[in-house]
């Protein structure tokens, strides 16, 4: 008999996980036995505890917490959202940007095997999708087209060295745990791939674009309805129909516009890291760990709240704050903008480098451990930006704006956008209706820094005007970084004003 192929294996794999087979063995029996006698004792101790402390006045502060199994705490979660209306709750996971990461897009992955020139096609036909200049459907083709010849098992191969985000699998627990059904949906995936994730996840429904094949190796031709431009609602909508649900019943999670047309089919929209279109059309953000989506998913609150700060958003701002300090490097300079440019694309590079062999299992010291530190967590296992954009704003600023218009401009951004965000984190309770993704109370405590760092250049007119226009743009859901829009549209405030 042949032997079995790598996809037929984890086909095996999957179906079986599909199906509920499960072993248990003795040792973990005995081993829930001993955790449940544990309890008992500890149950047993607490309530002497309390005995003793009855007459104390501070009894109530330590009356011991009552525990549950993760089993009985399951049946409880399960019983809560029943009696709730809750338990038909189907929710809806985009795959790329939500489950994986997006810079770790299965194309992106196997470009190696295409060639460098190939890649740079490939990188430019997604830049092309991104400006609208392509559609999805035509992107995908041109993009597949360039795996032609390749066998369905090498293609699994590279879908395999994709990461799922940290706390996927944590998010997709607790969700079964509590009796909800869930659905992936994938534009970017072949079917087969995103049955295999479904599977590792326990998720109900799993669809993706269909790949043409002859004698196990690929055409190059893609099809199936998610590809298509309003084909993820096609989809939800057979699910939707299937169940016997509602769009109350439905929740889903997305990072990008090709989502939208699901939608009006769902009454939560939930944003993960978004796009400009979907911060401004979802009810809810979630810039940080899946798990922060919960509350949302589980309808456990209906209102926007705040996680709070994390170390790795303190350090991020932190680094971005100092960015103040580029206009007085160049003025110790002697105003020298062009050396002090030169300085920074040269860090720049280096951390580009950094970043390529951090993705391939090497650290450089100080930036790949910064980049460790300060990353969200979406981003760990993928390309971060961000750091270059930042660069390339304070860089433009210095050349683009006469001094000390430039100094200013680079003050705001720092200052304003840094400390937004961290008030944002810390105190923010009040959204932008135009988007969710920026408190309002942010805003207003970035104005106040961004008009303090603006006067140690301009007088405080300018000041005040060119700090109000950037926090403005700042706040607004843009197809550009605000890392950009910032300083540029402060520093033209500034150049207008007399």
């Amino acid at each position: 008999m042949a032997e079995a192929s790598p996809v037929q294996d984890a086909l095996l794999s999957s179906n079986a996980t599909w199906q509920g087979v499960q072993s248990v063995d003795t040792s973990f029996r005995c081993q829930v036995t001993m955790e449940r006698l544990t309890q008992t004792f500890r149950k047993d101790t607490l309530e002497i505890q309390k005995q003793t402390l009855k007459e104390n006045s501070f009894t109530k502060l330590f009356k011991p917490k009552k525990t549950y199994s993760p089993e009985r705490e399951a049946e409880l979660l399960v019983a809560k959202n029943r009696s709730a209306g809750r338990i038909n709750r189907l929710i809806v996971f985009d795959v790329e940007g939500v489950l994986i990461p997006k810079r770790r897009y299965l194309p992106f992955e196997a470009a190696r095997r295409i060639g460098y020139w190939n890649t740079l096609k490939l990188i430019a036909i997604g830049f092309l999708y991104e400006t609208w200049i392509l559609s999805l459907e035509s992107a995908l083709k041109r993009i597949f087209m360039f795996f032609q010849g390749l066998t369905v098992d090498d293609l699994f191969q590279h879908y395999k060295q994709v990461p799922l985000i940290p706390g996927v699998e944590e998010v997709f627990k607790k969700l079964k745990q509590a009796g909800y059904r869930t659905a992936l949906i994938s534009s970017g995936l072949p079917t087969l791939f995103v049955e295999h994730l479904a599977a590792r996840l326990g998720a109900d429904y799993a669809f993706g674009l269909q790949l043409e094949t002859t004698d196990n190796r690929f055409t190059g031709k893609i099809g199936g309805d998610v590809i298509k431009h309003n084909g993820k609602a096609l989809v939800l909508k057979k699910i939707i129909e299937s169940e016997g649900l509602s769009p109350q019943d439905c929740v889903v999670v997305a990072d990008d516009r090709n989502n939208l047309p699901m939608f009006p089919l769902c009454a939560v929209r939930i944003g993960y890291n978004p796009d400009f279109l979907v911060s401004a059309k979802c009810d809810f953000v979630v810039k940080g760990a899946l798990s922060e989506s919960l509350p949302y998913l589980t309808g456990e609150t209906t209102k926007a709240y705040n996680p709070g700060l994390s170390r790795s958003d303190f350090i991020r701002e932190a680094i971005h704050i100092s960015g103040v300090f580029v206009p007085f490097v160049c003025m110790y300079l002697k105003d020298d903008r062009y050396l002090v440019s030169s300085l920074i694309l040269i860090v720049t590079l280096l951390y580009i480098a950094s970043e390529l062999v951090r993705l391939r299992g090497t650290n450089i010291p100080v930036f790949s451990t910064l980049t460790w530190r300060a990353a969200i967590k979406p981003e760990l296992y993928e390309f971060v930006t961000a750091p270059i954009i930042f660069a390339i704003a304070i860089m433009v600023s210095l050349i683009l704006f006469p001094t000390p218009i430039n100094y200013a401009s680079i003050a705001i951004l720092a200052l304003g956008d840094g400390f937004a965000t961290l008030f944002g984190k810390k105190f923010g309770r009040t959204t932008f209706p135009f988007n969710k993704g920026k408190q309002v109370e942010g805003s207003i405590f970035g104005f106040i820094f961004a008009s303090i760092g603006a006067l140690a250049f301009v007088n405080p007119t300018q000041a005040l005007i060119a700090s109000a226009v950037g926090m403005l743009v700042e706040s607004l859901p843009t197809p550009v970084s605000d890392n950009l829009t910032v300083p540029i549209a402060s520093g033209l405030a500034l150049t207008v004003i007399p």
